[in-house]
């Protein structure tokens, strides 16, 4: 009997110790920081996004915002993070593609993710035929590790201020004129929009609104004066090239180096935006 009884004691001593409370040491770590973008699919988007000032005529500069995320936990006090540009992937000139960059961002207190502001200008004519690539990428640095790969902190921005020629063109070319940037880029000044394609079911409500745009860029084109004093609101000037010279300059004064070239004829007293090629454009 005491043999049970010494029995039934070591077993109730086992049951204790093993239902006893374990303490658990928290795992302390400094957070990772990524940035976040994702296709449409919800699948982590490693591609290089683009962008264009083609479709925004006159506007000198825009933002780009730049979603980082914690990878970690959030906490009750702000955090420094930084973000870089990668010199070796960037084409873009610092203050005439886009404006420098912070020595540092805030991550709030209490928060695991904000958009940090990246200003890209439209300030060259050469981006009218040409492209730029900003790279920029989160570093580690006190309060956050980079131990996350390189593609999921990186992101390469492709812009200019290039257009192509849309697939409409073609059928409104005997109202437009042969095909060049410069008149495209009238034609969006104007505030024209895209043009219906004549082809498709039911084209023919949309005939009236492409008349209206076709109607308002052949007034513009015809006479740039009275349009930029019908217009103020839009910014647009127009100054005179050389002293003596009749030929004038047409740009927006948010962006004065954008220049669109008038040129005055003495043969019929008239004036004619010129195309990049050289060309009058005539509608």
């Amino acid at each position: 009997m005491m043999n049970k009884n010494i029995f039934y004691v070591f077993m109730l001593g086992i049951l204790l110790f093993a239902c006893k409370k374990n303490n658990i040491t928290t795992y302390e770590s400094v957070d990772n920081i990524y940035l976040n973008y994702y296709d449409n699919t919800g699948v982590f988007d490693t591609s290089a996004v683009s962008y264009s000032f083609s479709t925004s005529p006159g506007l000198a500069k825009d933002t780009i915002w730049v979603p980082v995320v914690v990878s970690g936990k959030r906490v009750n006090h702000d955090r420094q993070f930084i973000l870089s540009i990668v010199d070796t992937a960037t084409t873009a000139e610092k203050d005439k593609h886009y404006e420098p960059l912070k020595p540092f961002y805030i991550m709030p207190a209490d928060s695991g993710k904000i958009k940090v502001p990246v200003i890209i200008k439209n300030i060259d004519q050469d981006l009218t035929s040409k492209s730029v690539a900003l790279t920029f990428r989160l570093i580690g640095n006190a309060d956050f590790k980079e131990d996350l790969p390189v593609k999921l902190r990186t992101k390469k921005l492709i812009y200019s201020n290039r257009l192509e020629k849309p697939s409409w063109w073609m059928y409104w070319q005997g109202q437009l004129g042969e095909y060049s940037r410069v008149t495209h880029q009238l034609f969006l000044i104007s505030g024209g929009k895209d043009l219906v394609n004549p082809t498709l079911p039911n084209a023919y409500l949309e005939i009236p609104r492409t008349l209206y745009y076709l109607e308002n860029v052949r007034l513009f084109v015809k006479d740039p004066f009275t349009w930029v004093t019908r217009n103020p609101q839009k910014g647009y000037v127009l100054t005179k090239r050389t002293e003596g010279i009749d030929d004038y300059d047409f740009y927006n004064t948010a962006s004065p180096e954008i220049k669109f070239y008038v040129k005055f004829f003495p043969q019929v007293n008239g004036y004619f935006f010129m195309n990049e090629a050289g060309k009058q454009i005539i509608m």
